[in-house]
């Protein structure tokens, strides 16, 4: 069994570190776009060229499904993928886990980048899974940028300004931006109110892991034995992780694998 995820960059590292937990066996390929990144400020069609071209590497590949591992690429990409690459390979798009953030009751805050908070896009998922629910939409600039460079003064900085304008009353975050997984014990910490129940954070990696999973007809098996390894394509040439990959438990992870493959 082989899964390939891509992003622009190391956004896909949860949902991988997720697949790898469920499925030990399963062979990896991480396909990044280190001459293209950020794709948060391109436009739509930007997007949308830049995804299709690494999600070709990866296809390329032969893998059994392939998970956009990253919510920009989920907005603006997904339907270009899925008619490109469907049904001969399945593709999973990333969505914010509002629907079980909002089934908790609130109030529920979500932290996404500035150009998806407020976009029709979100605007509609909240529509659709959290009426009447208390909803406040979180920007979170520089977030993601920080969190790829594994700068952890820019990291804080970010957290605080976006934990400034996070409602006190929130007991839930949806963490919007597949980036902000990696460092989700942090914006814990900030966002958390002494004498307040515990703050539940919604991420999307393990949902995305078991879909993937489910399309293919695989079970989850965390005991099976590890597999083979990983493969990074870095806008189409055979890498290595980043190096910032390795400040976070899940590059850590997936370093262990590639190396003993």
């Amino acid at each position: 069994m082989k899964i390939a995820l891509m992003d622009s960059g190391i956004g896909l590292l949860p949902a991988a570190a997720a697949v790898r937990r469920l499925r030990p066996d399963a062979d990896l390929v991480l396909s990044l776009d280190p001459d293209g990144m950020p794709w948060g400020p391109r436009t739509p069609e930007d997007v949308t060229q830049r995804a299709v071209a690494v999600a070709e590497a990866a296809a390329a590949r032969r893998p059994d499904a392939l998970i956009v591992g990253c919510n920009t690429a989920s907005v603006h990409a997904l339907p270009a993928l899925r008619a490109l690459l469907e049904p001969g390979l399945p593709v999973i798009g990333t969505v914010p886990a509002i629907k079980p953030a909002a089934a908790g009751g609130g109030p529920v805050a979500i932290w996404a980048t500035p150009a998806t908070t407020g976009s029709p896009y979100q605007r509609g998922l909240i529509q659709e899974f959290a009426d009447g629910v208390d909803v406040t939409e979180v920007p979170c600039p520089g977030l993601a940028d920080a969190v790829e460079k594994a700068d952890d003064a820019a990291i804080d900085a970010a957290i605080a300004a976006a934990a400034a304008r996070t409602p006190a009353e929130v007991t839930t975050v949806v963490l919007g931006c597949t980036h902000y997984e990696l460092v989700a014990e942090r914006i814990r910490a900030a966002v958390q109110q002494p004498g307040r129940p515990p703050l539940v954070l919604h991420g999307s990696a393990g949902a995305v892991a078991a879909q993937a999973l489910r399309r293919i007809g695989a079970g989850v098996a965390p005991q099976a034995p590890a597999g083979t390894g990983v493969t990074v394509l870095l806008s189409g040439r055979e890498g290595g992780l980043p190096a910032a990959a390795l400040a976070y438990d899940e590059g850590k992870l997936l370093q262990s694998v590639s190396t003993a493959g």
